[in-house]
C-alpha cells in the first residue's frame, strides 16, 4: 500500500523571489537614470571659430538702392484730362521740355471770365481817373474865379462901390474853394503815388489783373514742362486719364549726384548717428560715404538711413541700383570677441557648444554677449581667448548637453 508524502515548501523560495524583484527594480532605475548618448556630428558640417582678443569694429549692415539727390515731382495744378504724353521715362530733358499736354474746359472758361473782369476793371479805373481829373480841373477853375472875384470886390470897396459884406462873402467863397482844391489835389496825389494802389478802382483793377495772371499761369501749366535738366524717371499718367488737382504726373531727377538709401533693422538702428562712416558696396566697387539722415519712422521693421557718397562712383552706378552698406558705429581698442553665432542678439545670453581640448567633444555652456557687429560679437562672460565654439545653428540638438565631433 502506497502512502502519499506531502512535500514541505522550501524555505529559500520567497527570499529568492524578493531578491530577483529588487535586482530588476534597481536595474530599471539605473537604466532610467542613464543619459542618452551624445549625438555625433560631422565636423565639416558645422562652423567653428576661435575666441580672440583685440581691436573690435562695431558695424551694422543695411541693403537699399542708389537714389538721386535732386528730384522733382511734377503735379497738376487743376483737375484735368491727359491729352498727350510726349516723352517716355529715360529721356533726357531740359527745363522747357514738354512732357505731356493736358486739357481743362472749366479752366479755359474761368480764364476767359477773368480776362473780361480785368478789362471791365481797367475801364472802371480809367473812368474813375478821368472823373477825378475833371473834378480837380473844375475845382481849380472855381478857385481862380473866387480869387478874381475877391480882388475885384476889394478894389470896388476902395472906390466906395462895394460894401464890406460883399467883400466878406467873396473871402469866404475863396477860402471854401481853396480848401476843396487842396482836398482834390490830395486825392489826385493818392492816384499817382505808388501806382494809385490805394484808390478803390485801382485796387479792384490790380485784383482782376492778379486773378487773370493766375488763371493764365494755370492754362500754361496744362503744357507740363520738366522744370529742371535731368532724366525723366517716371510718367505716372496715361492718355485719357482724368487727374485731380495735386495728382502726381511725372518725376524728373538729375542723374548725379547720387546717395545711398539703406534699410536697417530697427533693433540695430538705435546706435546710428549722423556723420558715421559708411562703406557702400555697388557690386562693382566700394564707395566711402557718411550718414546724412536717419528717418524717424519705422516701416516694416526697418529704418531708412541716407548716406552721401564721397569720391568717384564705380562704372555702372546709376539710380535704383541695388547696394549694400556697412555703417561703422564704434571701435574698441581691446576686447574679447568671436564670430557672430546664428540667432545671437546683442547684449543677450546664448548657449554655445565649446569644444574640448582634444576637439572630439563639445559641451553646451551659457555665454553672455555684449555689443554686436556685422560678423562678430563681443563676449562679456563665459568664454576666454583661444576657446573654440560652434557658431552654426544647433537647434537640432537642443535636448543634448554635448555633441561628439568626428
Amino acid at each position: 500500500m502506497d502512502i502519499s508524502r506531502q512535500l514541505k515548501p522550501s524555505r529559500w523560495k520567497y527570499p529568492i523571489g524578493v531578491g530577483l524583484a529588487l535586482v530588476a527594480g534597481f536595474l530599471f532605475w539605473g537604466l532610467s537614470r542613464l543619459k542618452p548618448a551624445a549625438p555625433t556630428v560631422e565636423r565639416g558640417s558645422v562652423l567653428i571659430d576661435m575666441v580672440k582678443r583685440g581691436a573690435i569694429v562695431f558695424q551694422v549692415r543695411g541693403t537699399g538702392t542708389l537714389v538721386p539727390v535732386d528730384v522733382r515731382m511734377i503735379t497738376v495744378q487743376v483737375s484735368c484730362k491727359v491729352e498727350r504724353v510726349l516723352l517716355l521715362p529715360g529721356t533726357p530733358v531740359t527745363e522747357e521740355s514738354v512732357i505731356a499736354e493736358l486739357s481743362s474746359p472749366e479752366l479755359q472758361q474761368a480764364t476767359v471770365d477773368a480776362l473780361w473782369q480785368m478789362r471791365r476793371a481797367e475801364a472802371d479805373y480809367e473812368v474813375d481817373r478821368l472823373n477825378q481829373r475833371a473834378t480837380l480841373d473844375s475845382t481849380r477853375a472855381s478857385a481862380r474865379e473866387a480869387r478874381a472875384t475877391l480882388l475885384a470886390s476889394e478894389r470896388l470897396r476902395k472906390e466906395g462901390l462895394q460894401s464890406d459884406l460883399d467883400v466878406l462873402r467873396a473871402q469866404v467863397r475863396t477860402e471854401e474853394v481853396t480848401g476843396r482844391l487842396a482836398a482834390e489835389e490830395a486825392r489826385a496825389g493818392l492816384y499817382e503815388s505808388a501806382g494809385g494802389k490805394v484808390a478803390p478802382a485801382r485796387a479792384r483793377l490790380e485784383q482782376a489783373r492778379a486773378l487773370y495772371a493766375f488763371k493764365h499761369e494755370q492754362v500754361e501749366s496744362l503744357k507740363v514742362r520738366a522744370g529742371m535738366a535731368g532724366i525723366l524717371q517716371q510718367v505716372l499718367a496715361q492718355v485719357g486719364q482724368q487727374l485731380s488737382s495735386g495728382a502726381s504726373l511725372a518725376k524728373v531727377a538729375k542723374p548725379m549726384p547720387l546717395k545711398a538709401e539703406l534699410r536697417v533693422s530697427e533693433t540695430q538702428a538705435k546706435d546710428i548717428l549722423v556723420g558715421q562712416p559708411v562703406d557702400v558696396d555697388t557690386r562693382n566697387g566700394v564707395v566711402k560715404g557718411r550718414v546724412i539722415r536717419i528717418d524717424p519712422a519705422v516701416q516694416n521693421g526697418t529704418v531708412t538711413v541716407d548716406a552721401s557718397l564721397l569720391g568717384e562712383l564705380p562704372k555702372g552706378a546709376r539710380p535704383d541700383l541695388s547696394v549694400e552698406g556697412i555703417i561703422e558705429l564704434d571701435r574698441a581698442d581691446d576686447g574679447l570677441f568671436v564670430g557672430r553665432p546664428v540667432q545671437a542678439q546683442a547684449h543677450g545670453t546664448i548657449s554655445l557648444f565649446r569644444l574640448s581640448p582634444d576637439g572630439g567633444e563639445a559641451t553646451r555652456i551659457p555665454v553672455k554677449l555684449g555689443r554686436g557687429s556685422v560678423s562678430t560679437v563681443e563676449i562679456v562672460e563665459g568664454l576666454k581667448p583661444g576657446d573654440l565654439v560652434v557658431l552654426s545653428d544647433t537647434s537640432a540638438w537642443d535636448s543634448a548637453d554635448s555633441i561628439r565631433l568626428r
